[in-house]
């Protein structure tokens, strides 16, 4: 009776004689699990990316704006009519609970100027908090101070791509530029936030909410905002807040009943966790797909060990006649088939994380990580496809009458 390490050993001379035809046969493995692994990288990334731009615009925050304006009972778009006021922002502030931090927002694109340079950007009207709020650090200068919102104050936070557009390599701190026709001093440099989707963080500017609704955008609604932007003390108590600024602001809208509300409050976190599950659901998606060229790959190895239990069929027959039980010539293919599938497997993970980082050589932009989940995941999907598709011509093997193969010619 043969034992088990003696068999492994057969089994492994056995692929060495045919070296050529099992690196082809595990050909389709590798190709399979390199797949596996640089989808599971690029998916994995691409959550990753999104966490990151969600986190670098803020958590815990709570967007309200006007709802869609209604004229003959049709819709006009949202914000058509602003229904929101910097004194709705203060009575959230002093009645809601849970609110660390409120800022009044308006935007409009307006054209920059400084000296010969010009550039189109979306210039935002804010308080100094709205900064903390979505995470912007000051890297030179200052920020925006009390007085500057008293006085409307024509001075101006610009991002880094406004920077390098307009002033190159000069330092643009206390440098005058044009909103627009009206001169702005800047006062501070906003360190790089980068991209976050097709939006560049770092292409706008921000003056105070004061100097943007009386000196800047013309308005038909004076008083009114586009946006409050709050940040919550906490996402667990963030429905609370949510239900406090419901009521503050049906009553001071004085929304009856059975009217429809004309602002809109939406949550960050929600938003955040749609685009992991969607970015998630999608990786598991690309991974699935590659995984089909796992199971060619299977199907391959069993075709192989088919024709390599018919080319082999006096062998076994001897093996039977010398004391070799059913078991054992079923344990030598079943190893065969494993090794096979295994051996592919680890070519192919080498390939796959070689792969994954070639990606960001010719796309630099996107973000890979590959986790040791993705690499355990793939070489046991492969070793359970040798075992599944190599039990059959095991299987077939061990069956084998040993005088009728000991005739086999």
């Amino acid at each position: 009776m043969l034992d088990f390490k003696s068999t492994l050993k057969m089994a492994i001379n056995s692929l060495r004689v045919n070296m050529l035809r099992s690196a082809l046969t595990s050909l389709g493995v590798i190709i399979g699990v390199s797949a596996v692994i640089i989808m599971l990288a690029v998916g994995t990334g691409a959550s990753k990316k999104v966490t990151e731009n969600m986190e670098a615009m803020g958590t815990n925050i709570l967007t309200i704006r006007s709802a869609s304006a209604k004229t003959g009972g049709v819709h006009m778009g949202m914000g058509t009519k602003p229904t929101l006021t910097s004194k709705d922002a203060e009575a959230i502030k002093k009645m809601a609970r849970g609110i660390l931090a409120i800022s009044t927002m308006s935007s409009q694109t307006q054209q920059l100027t400084y000296g010969n340079q010009n550039w189109s950007t979306t210039v935002y009207g804010v308080q100094p908090s709205y900064l903390y709020i979505k995470n912007y650090e000051i890297e030179m200068g200052r920020g925006f101070i009390p007085e500057d919102l008293q006085n409307s104050a024509k001075v101006t936070l610009i991002g880094s791509t406004i920077a390098a557009e307009l002033f190159g390599d000069v330092d643009p701190i206390n440098k005058v530029i044009r909103v627009g026709n009206i001169p702005f001093k800047v006062v501070g440099l906003l360190k790089p936030k980068g991209q976050s989707g097709p939006f560049d963080q770092d292409d706008l500017i921000f003056i105070p909410i004061t100097t943007a609704q009386k000196k800047v955008f013309g308005t038909d609604f004076p008083g009114t905002v586009s946006q409050i932007v709050i940040k919550g003390q906490n996402p667990d108590t963030l429905n609370e807040t949510i239900q406090d600024i419901t009521e503050i602001l049906v009553a001071r809208h004085h929304i009856g009943k059975n009217q429809e509300n004309d602002f809109e409050i939406r949550n960050s976190a929600e938003f955040q966790e749609r685009m992991k599950s969607t970015v998630q659901t999608f990786a598991i998606l690309l991974a699935s797909i590659a995984s089909v060229s796992l199971l060619v790959g299977g199907i391959g190895i069993m075709n192989i060990m088919l024709v390599s239990v018919t080319e082999r069929t006096k062998e076994i027959g001897i093996r039977m006649a010398i004391g070799a039980q059913v078991s054992d010539i079923r344990w030598q293919f079943l190893i065969e088939s494993f090794l096979l599938s295994m051996i592919g497997g680890l070519i192919g993970v080498v390939v796959g994380i070689l792969g994954s980082y070639l990606i960001t050589v010719f796309a630099p932009t996107m973000t890979i990580s590959i986790s040791l989940f993705s690499i355990i995941l793939a070489l046991g999907f492969s070793g359970l496809v040798g075992v599944g598709f190599g039990y059959y011509p095991a299987y077939k093997a061990s069956l084998l009458n040993p005088i009728d193969a000991l005739r086999y010619e």
